[in-house]
């Protein structure tokens, strides 16, 4: 049985209707679903055994909370699958997006690293190459997340975060622990505590790989 799908998963399914919601769908939503339909699973947790999930609009402020059953699922990616299918080799829109383009800086500083495995991309470049629906634009950020199981190394971490200051799109990164997730950037240079996002907020961590982490 395929493992629950994790924050960042993009699911594809197979109509607007089969969307959970508390309340009424916007007109907007329904629309880009039928476009594109994908959602991703949101910071949270299971409800009555439904994956927390969004929508995503053309707009930033367009975001729409909702829930759905595993059994509507008709395909699940994550963002350590997309980076393995390296689906911005040749992308037709790298010139034009600079997020794309830089995937493949990412790819060889990760490897060079030892972490080629562990990362892939989230935001509107991660649905794009999901989906395959141009969503990313020429100002997108790059959005990575880096399964972090164990604590990373900080000159790991920081050589990670020097490498990405050179590359042409601005990247963000977070780093995924086994009790939430921290910005790598905070990770770095921010004095302790920093914030961890867990499925039941944002608290502040010392050590967001202790197991008290996600219980403070």
């Amino acid at each position: 049985m395929r493992p629950e799908p994790g924050t960042h998963a993009l699911l594809r399914i197979t109509a607007p209707g089969v969307l959970q919601c508390d309340t009424h769908l916007p007109e907007w939503a329904a629309h880009d679903l039928r476009r594109a339909p994908w959602v991703v699973v949101r910071r949270a947790s299971v409800r009555d055994g439904l994956i927390p999930v969004g929508v995503r609009g053309a707009a930033r402020a367009m975001r729409f909370a909702a829930w759905l059953a595993p059994g509507d699922v008709r395909e699940a990616l994550n963002p350590l699958e997309l980076a393995a299918r390296r689906l911005w080799r040749a992308h037709p829109r790298a010139a034009q997006v600079p997020a794309l383009a830089a995937l493949g800086k990412v790819e060889e500083c990760m490897q060079r690293l030892g972490l080629g495995c562990s990362w892939g991309p989230t935001g509107s470049v991660g649905f794009e190459l999901a989906s395959g629906c141009p969503t990313a634009t020429p100002l997108s950020d790059l959005d990575l997340m880096v399964q972090a199981d164990a604590p990373l190394a900080g000159e790991a971490a920081a050589a990670v975060l020097n490498e990405f200051m050179s590359l042409p799109a601005t990247v963000d990164v977070l780093l995924e622990t086994p009790y939430g997730a921290v910005s790598l950037a905070e990770y770095v240079s921010a004095p302790r505590p920093i914030l961890l996002r867990t499925a039941t907020g944002v608290r502040l961590a010392t050590d967001p790989w202790a197991p008290e982490a996600a219980a403070a």
